[in-house]
């Protein structure tokens, strides 16, 4: 298959910035001559996209159409970032005052960055491994964390929170993305590993004589304490050291909106069990899963703290509820570690997998 269709879906996702702008104008103006022209333009974009997407061979796989509207909508979300922020004016006007309320949250605002720039990216690298007929697996599975973290901390916060009783139809529009979003992981799940290394006794060595897995291990513990503490303060724990973390660190998770507490919980719920099972399949070889887990757990954490850092931080957070000043070093520490080191965990599983590999001869026998 020829990258045409990947630069057609290129083309398809930048003109949702005319599109959005011309129905926005659409929308407030109430006037044949807007509403004319808004759809001659749609159906002329759309026609020279499906020209690049489809000169030569329609692609065959139907995830390549899936990540084509979703890089659309995520040029959408990013528009709605910029204006939520007055950056630019007059491309989502009319949808943020009937939006969602999630999306008017701070939560929702960060959400909106990392689906327009992070999200973006990596349907753009999808769409083009599937035009060249390339394995996508790998940013694949980084895409799944991402996604199901998000998806768990809407559903759960959009029924606890206090935009519980608001929910309106957008709302069922978003299942529907959910539920194409789900069949799409099971999709990338399906997909073979493609993975060829050798293995020799020198990369079977026990843990000290292995000096960064013995790194990643002493991060592990403390990385454990710290997801169920901050579980615990989600759980309004009485204890002071609970109390006093919440004033002076992370106000924020006490916000009404409910999206940091469901967002630490959901966290602890997942990321607790996942460094006792890194635990194992750093120490024990043979752990051919650790490189495919490592991927979603990277993805996963990474779409939390990007959200959770922005909304602390972000003006859309009621004051009150704003990391203080001089409490900001310290939460950016913790947070950034935080976010980064899994990330590094996935990069050595992924790049010299070998350890984690079982011996043919042990294949055969099973």
């Amino acid at each position: 298959m020829s990258a045409s269709a990947g630069t057609g879906v290129f083309v398809l996702s930048l003109m949702s910035i005319p599109i959005c702008f011309l129905f926005n104008s659409l929308i407030y103006s109430n006037s044949a001559e807007a509403f004319f022209f808004a759809g001659c333009s749609t159906v002329i974009i759309l026609a020279i996209s499906v020209h690049f997407m489809f000169k030569k061979k329609a692609p065959v796989d139907p995830l390549f159409y899936v990540y084509a509207v979703y890089a659309f909508f995520s040029v959408v979300n990013l528009i709605i970032g910029l204006e939520q922020d007055n950056i630019i004016d007059g491309f989502v006007t009319f949808y943020l005052r009937e939006a969602d309320p999630h999306i008017n949250t701070a939560h929702g605002h960060m959400i909106s960055y990392w689906d327009g720039c992070v999200h973006y990216l990596m349907y753009l690298l999808m769409i083009a491994a599937i035009a060249w007929g390339d394995s996508y697996r790998a940013i694949g599975l980084y895409w799944v964390g991402s996604f199901l973290m998000r998806a768990i901390v809407y559903i759960l916060g959009n029924t606890v929170g206090k935009y519980g009783t608001q929910v309106n139809p957008l709302f069922l529009l978003h299942m529907l993305y959910i539920s194409v979003s789900v069949w799409a992981c099971f999709r990338i799940f399906s997909q073979p590993s493609t993975r060829d290394t050798e293995l020799t006794k020198a990369e079977r060595k026990s843990l000290l004589h292995r000096p960064l897995d013995l790194l990643f291990v002493i991060y592990l513990i403390p990385a454990f304490a710290f997801c169920v503490f901050r579980g615990l303060v989600a759980l309004d724990c009485s204890s002071k050291w609970c109390q006093g973390y919440t004033q002076q660190y992370e106000p924020y998770m006490k916000d009404p909106s409910a999206y940091p507490k469901v967002q630490m919980l959901v966290s602890m719920l997942y990321s607790a069990p996942y460094y006792i099972i890194t635990l194992y399949g750093l120490i024990v070889p043979g752990c051919e899963w650790m490189p495919d887990l490592t991927l979603v757990h990277s993805g996963a954490l990474a779409q939390a703290q990007f959200t959770h850092i922005g909304a602390s931080l972000h003006t859309r957070t009621p004051f009150s509820y704003r990391v203080p000043a001089d409490g900001q070093p310290v939460f950016l520490l913790f947070n950034i570690l935080y976010a980064i080191v899994p990330q590094a965990l996935c990069y050595r599983c992924r790049t010299r997998p070998a350890f984690f590999l079982r011996p043919t001869s042990d294949k055969k026998t099973e």
